[in-house]
């Protein structure tokens, strides 16, 4: 079993309060626009980080994260990436490959609304964890935070962290 923390859009800033909520994890996955390097080596110094770059993201986060994480957690096929849409409307970079080889989890970010939507014509469970940064339109900082055990993924909540840093 692991427990994974999850977040995306930090645009380099990390607020102590999500960094108390990621102690726990066993893994740290990142949907991009992490904002830079020093935020990443950061986040990897609480748990091992799994992330990609996103559109707002220099040479220095690009030269290490791809556009794309495709890999198994336990027995579950992920896949991140930053700019992917949603069920029913995924973008056109990854419209070919979900609709030829879906994952059973796709996760992407991009436009700080946080959703965790089951996409049935799929069969796959796709989550966007909203925004962990000040950057953006969006009121309330959020983070999610699950359990992938064998084959299930389970154990899913959703940490919002207050109206762009103030705890709630």
């Amino acid at each position: 079993m692991k427990r994974i923390g999850l977040l995306s859009d930090t645009h380099g800033h990390l607020d102590e309060v999500a960094l108390k909520h990621l102690k726990d994890c066993d893994e740290i996955w990142h949907a991009g626009d992490i904002g830079n390097i020093e935020t990443a080596d950061r986040l990897a110094q609480i748990a091992p980080l799994l992330a990609v770059h996103g559109n707002i993201d220099g040479q220095d986060v690009r030269s290490i994260y791809s556009k794309h994480q495709r890999f198994f957690c336990e027995e579950v096929d992920v896949w991140i990436t930053h700019i992917g849409g949603y069920p029913k409307r995924y973008d056109g970079n990854v419209k070919p490959e979900i609709f030829r080889n879906p994952p059973a989890l796709f996760i992407s970010g991009h436009s700080h609304i946080l959703k965790v939507v089951y996409d049935k014509e799929l069969n796959l469970l796709h989550i966007n964890p909203g925004a962990a940064g000040l950057q953006g339109f969006h009121k309330v900082q959020t983070l999610v935070k699950f359990q992938i055990d064998g084959k299930e993924i389970k154990d899913l909540q959703v940490v919002e962290f207050g109206s762009k840093g103030r705890s709630i």
